[in-house]
């Protein structure tokens, strides 16, 4: 099952921040319906980007969701932690005096960051209508906070953790994804993959099928195909 995010896709107030622990709590919901209706299955919640922030952040409240595992895809984990001064000042400033307006990054700092090496997904994400092209400031801020919920998080988690990353991710820093699992340490249950040839959209890149057979080999309690016995 899959389901549009407070504020993104089909969801209600499209394009507006919403409370995160009211998002945490539509995962909860969503969780305890399919644990309803496959009582007896093996769950996994999977969350990409953004939404394996949030993931990480409901594992790792005092409720966390009925399943029993957790992917995390590319999580977003450039929080307050991992940001710079400027970039710091400069939202926490422009939340506050912007609000709710709504920005587009020029061109020039966005030609040349790609999601992905697949171009007929990222031209099929640009037309579609419910991708949101520009954000409102306070969105970005509250999206950054809700980054630092994960990045802080993960090593709270108490279930068994897939988390998978690219080499060329674009959208993820790489040195906020190396602090975030420096800070977490040897946490028990954790397992990583790396992709040297993988994006930010790993499960629409050109060499998905690899990510794929990873994560349906490790959620059934195998090891992932992709490392060497």
């Amino acid at each position: 099952w899959a389901y549009d995010q407070r504020g993104f896709g089909g969801a209600p107030n499209r394009g507006v921040w919403s409370d995160p622990e009211l998002s945490r709590e539509d995962l909860r919901t969503v969780t305890a319906l399919v644990r309803a209706v496959r009582p007896q299955a093996r769950i996994a919640v999977a969350g990409e980007s953004m939404g394996g922030a949030l993931a990480i952040s409901a594992f790792a409240s005092s409720r966390p969701p009925a399943a029993d595992s957790m992917v995390l895809l590319a999580p977003a984990v450039w929080g307050w932690s991992n940001q710079n001064v400027a970039n710091r000042m400069a939202l926490w400033t422009g939340a506050r005096l912007l609000g709710s307006r709504s920005i587009e990054p020029p061109a020039f700092a966005v030609r040349h960051v790609r999601a992905s090496d697949n171009v007929v997904e990222l031209l099929r994400n640009g037309r579609d209508p419910r991708f949101i092209l520009g954000s409102r400031i306070d969105s970005l801020h509250g999206l950054v906070s809700l980054m630092d919920e994960g990045a802080l998080g993960l090593g709270n988690v108490q279930v068994p953790t897939l988390l998978a990353y690219g080499a060329h991710d674009m959208i993820v820093p790489r040195k906020a994804m190396l602090r975030t699992l420096q800070r977490v340490g040897d946490r028990e249950g954790l397992v990583t993959a790396y992709y040297p040839d993988g994006w930010h959209i790993l499960n629409r890149d050109m060499n998905a099928e690899r990510l794929m057979a990873d994560v349906e080999a490790w959620v059934t309690g195998r090891g992932l195909p992709s490392e060497p016995a």
